[in-house]
């Protein structure tokens, strides 16, 4: 080997060092440069055992972390509503209808709506309908409100998910009554919220959109699945025998009949997610029933049947919240059915007025509804 040839190959290799520490200098300042940037921590919803895998999750706003803790504080915050000041009778959040302590339900002695029926915080108009509980919304993908107004399947893309109940509810003159710029304003106006938004979205630009995606982020993380019937379910607890004879009466035709509408053949959500005419004596002024989404006769003063879960602390009952105990529901089934042309051909006992179950049976019936009351979901 020649003298050239030796300095030819020295060159290439030194050619080939160079473009390798350029190649590894690189990939050290893109590394150094992405672990300077803080992405928002992506979540995954445990899923309890035996619940539906299917989440209505949309895929423009995925779960994260600090999204759900800015879902949370907002959910909390009277300035929601767009008021800027602290006049306690002009502050509203989400949390001022739906609290905790009764299953995000509104309560039959809330605060501020002692008698239960939410109101319009200004104008002091009544909601539609009564307020329902937040609570496993995560695992229904068939539309929300009593009647499924808000559905995925709606082709008005504004009406579609959680998000866009948010929406509805700060700006609805019957719920928060405000702007999309009043509650963008109050917001923006509190200087603990740029940070976070820049943590949860990458940006610290606060947005309608973002507040919308942040809380629906936190309401679809209220999941409860740890009641004593779940931990009977386990092998955990055990019922009582009034218990499980009251779990017998909801989960057969001869006994309360139940099941076919509040899933207790093996749902773990206790509702169906679907609608039905129950053979309640109607209310001919509410027109906002299932047939005004639908159009089809069959859904005429038909309603959500609404999860049975943590049912003992959800008054008042029904879509118009006429009922105030758990035993006026419990009698209404039992004696109180009305028959009519649209009543749903799943309540079978509409010929006799109702179950006609003995008292026993109520209170055993009864006492099985309150195993559904999950203690750690309603102070966490």
């Amino acid at each position: 080997m020649n003298n050239k040839s030796l300095s030819t190959d020295n060159e290439c290799l030194i050619d080939t060092l160079k473009s390798f520490c350029l190649v590894l200098f690189i990939s050290f300042a893109l590394q150094s440069c992405k672990d300077k940037i803080e992405y928002p921590t992506p979540l995954n919803i445990e899923i309890p055992k035996g619940f539906p895998t299917l989440l209505n999750i949309p895929n423009d706003n995925p779960m994260t972390v600090e999204g759900v803790e800015l879902g949370r504080i907002l959910f909390h915050d009277p300035h929601l509503c767009g008021y800027l000041g602290y006049d306690p009778d002009s502050l509203m959040s989400c949390a001022t209808c739906h609290r905790k302590e009764n299953n995000y339900d509104i309560g039959i002695n809330n605060p501020r709506f002692p008698d239960g029926k939410a109101r319009g915080r200004k104008t002091g108009k009544p909601t539609s309908h009564n307020v329902m509980p937040l609570m496993n919304l995560v695992f229904n993908n068939n539309g929300y409100f009593w009647n499924g107004y808000i559905s995925t399947e709606n082709s008005n893309k504004r009406r579609r998910n959680i998000e866009d109940v948010v929406l509805m509810a700060i700006t609805a003159e019957d719920e928060m009554d405000g702007t999309v710029e009043s509650a963008v304003a109050a917001i923006s106006a509190d200087k603990k919220y740029p940070p976070l938004f820049e943590k949860a979205f990458g940006t610290n630009e606060i947005t309608i959109d973002r507040i919308q995606k942040a809380i629906a982020q936190y309401v679809r993380t209220l999941i409860s699945a740890n009641s004593k019937f779940d931990r009977y379910l386990l092998g955990i607890n055990n019922l009582t025998d009034e218990e499980l004879h009251g779990y017998v009466l909801f989960s057969t035709e001869e006994g309360a009949d139940c099941f076919h509408c509040h899933g207790g053949d093996g749902s773990p959500l206790f509702t169906t997610n679907q609608f039905y005419n129950n053979a309640l004596e109607l209310n001919p002024t509410d027109s906002l029933d299932r047939f005004s989404v639908t159009f089809n006769l069959y859904d005429k003063g038909a309603y959500r049947a609404p999860s049975l879960r943590n049912i003992s602390v959800s008054a008042p009952y029904m879509h118009d919240g006429r009922f105030k105990t758990l035993d006026e529901v419990l009698e209404f089934y039992n004696t109180g059915l009305q028959p009519t042309p649209y009543a749903s051909p799943l309540m079978h006992k509409i010929n006799n007025g109702g179950a006609m179950l003995s008292p026993k049976d109520i209170a055993d019936l009864k006492a099985f509804l309150n195993t559904l009351t999950d203690e750690e979901f309603l102070e966490k």
